[in-house]
């Protein structure tokens, strides 16, 4: 059985790939990933967690990502919008509803 706090997460990155799949350029920076998953998904997170996930997605293949200061910003890959719209499955998200 999957911890609630697992559960979460697997929510919050899911999240975050729907909002990359609806952002021209499919790219954002943590600070607006972070404030778009709380006023859509009411995932009240931090940037800190944001950019926890933002790593964990890219060694998933999911998002690229890169640094500049304390700026990290996330672009979907063509894998990661597979995930968002349910076409491919990943251990660690959440499958979207139909």
């Amino acid at each position: 059985m999957m911890s609630y706090q697992d559960t979460l997460a697997q929510d919050r990155r899911l999240s975050l790939l729907l909002v990359l799949a609806e952002t021209p350029g499919y790219s954002a920076n943590a600070f607006l990933l972070r404030d778009a998953i709380d006023s859509i998904y009411g995932h009240n997170a931090s940037v800190d967690l944001v950019r926890t996930d933002i790593a964990w997605l890219a060694e998933q293949q999911l998002v690229t990502s890169r640094s500049t200061g304390d700026v990290m910003l996330a672009t979907l890959t063509a894998r990661g919008a597979d995930v968002a719209a349910g076409r491919a499955h990943v251990p660690g998200v959440k499958k979207p509803m139909p």
